[in-house]
């Protein structure tokens, strides 16, 4: 597993976390993440680090799936236990609300961890 240089320029790991979750190039944070919704770009334009290379698989969506279910299960307990609104209500309300919540982290938490990886010097696709 390559190491990231130590160059005193390297930004901190928050910061290229957070750089991720903005969808910003994890190095200089100026140039855009993704070229398509969920396409990592092949390079960033300011810097030019390598971004294509760095795949997160998987992980960006069970990460999605444990962040809307914490938020979406507490408050159906909550609407079901103050209002006891039917089934159908309940599907009105919260299959909306559970696909747009997923689609729109769903990016930030591939960013942030693209962020995350870029930094720990993981590309994702080394073979065993």
């Amino acid at each position: 597993m390559p190491m990231p240089d130590a160059s005193p320029d390297r930004p901190t790991l928050s910061v290229s976390l957070l750089r991720g979750l903005r969808q910003r190039c994890p190095s200089c944070g100026g140039g855009r993440l993704f070229r398509r919704y969920l396409k990592p770009s092949d390079s960033c334009d300011h810097c030019h680090s390598e971004l294509g290379l760095i795949r997160a698989d998987d992980l960006p969506a069970y990460l999605t799936i444990v962040v809307v279910g914490h938020i979406v299960v507490p408050l159906a307990f909550f609407v079901e236990k103050l209002y006891a609104p039917t089934v159908a209500m309940h599907m009105a309300i919260w299959l909306p609300t559970i696909i747009v919540m997923t689609l729109t982290l769903l990016p930030h938490i591939k960013g942030a961890t693209i962020g995350l990886m870029w930094q720990l010097g993981i590309r994702g696709d080394e073979r065993q």
